[in-house]
């Protein structure tokens, strides 16, 4: 029986790591699902090992804590990944930067660029010869806009470090890919305003957005490219949404 690819990834309990998970269980590749909420990420995988005959492990831990994330490396057979997704992130706040939180610019820091740190650090030795590594980042990573200020800061920071393993993993034949989504319609906003339903739904108002899926699927299309091939970066927008700050609602 021919072995089947094992990738993890962060982030997985919802959103953009969910829906990547679901399709690579789709596609037959055995998971290790990480995330902070440990009833969802155990729901998961029950669904997923029984809806695919797959084998999926769960790593309930945050990303921002160093030793965590060190300890989750080491507490079960990781065994070899042939991926790793760096999914987990997030966005916290939407004030100017002299009206700013600390303690949401520090959660923002601490999650989307340390985090992505450390799961490298302590996972990439997992990860095999010829291995693919993808790092979710965001349209804030390649422009800034109103009130993004740090958050686009440490997407900058993932685009700069996915650049930077690209090099520097190319001896082992790693392939490092970045995908960049626009405007989707996630819990993304939902956690930005910190649960006021109302302000998060009526960011996506008037405008067909990226649903998790097409992320999803771009994973898919990466992963499929022959050895040869690398996708080094990829911009998903929706069709209404030309820039970070400009798009096109229609009148409700």
């Amino acid at each position: 029986m021919e072995k089947r690819m094992k990738a993890l990834v962060t982030g997985a309990t919802s959103g953009f790591g969910k829906a990547i998970a679901e399709n690579l269980a789709k596609n037959n590749y055995d998971l290790i699902l990480c995330g902070r909420r440990t009833a969802r990420l155990e729901e998961l995988a029950n669904a997923l090992s029984l809806g695919y005959n797959i084998h999926c492990q769960t790593l309930s831990f945050d990303v921002r804590d160093k030793t965590a994330v060190e300890s989750a490396s080491k507490s079960v057979s990781i065994g070899e990944l042939d991926v790793l997704i760096n999914n987990a992130g997030l966005a916290v706040g939407l004030s100017t930067i002299d009206k700013g939180e600390i303690d949401d610019w520090e959660r923002m820091l601490d999650t989307n660029v340390k985090g992505l740190l450390y799961v490298s650090r302590f996972f990439l030795p997992s990860l095999k010869r010829g291995g693919q590594v993808i790092n979710i980042g965001s349209i804030a990573g390649k422009e800034v806009y109103p009130g993004g200020n740090v958050y686009c800061a440490s997407k900058h920071a993932v685009d700069a470090l996915s650049k930077a393993m690209r090099i520097e993993l190319l001896e082992r034949d790693i392939k490092v890919s970045q995908i960049c989504p626009g405007m989707a319609e996630t819990e993304f906003s939902l956690v930005r305003f910190k649960g006021d339903e109302a302000r998060a739904n009526s960011v996506y108002k008037g405008i067909d957005a990226l649903m998790a899926v097409d992320i999803a699927e771009a994973v898919d299309f990466i992963l499929s490219r022959p050895k040869h091939v690398c996708i080094n970066d990829l911009i998903i927008m929706p069709s209404a949404q030309a820039s970070a700050a400009i798009s096109k609602r229609r009148s409700e």
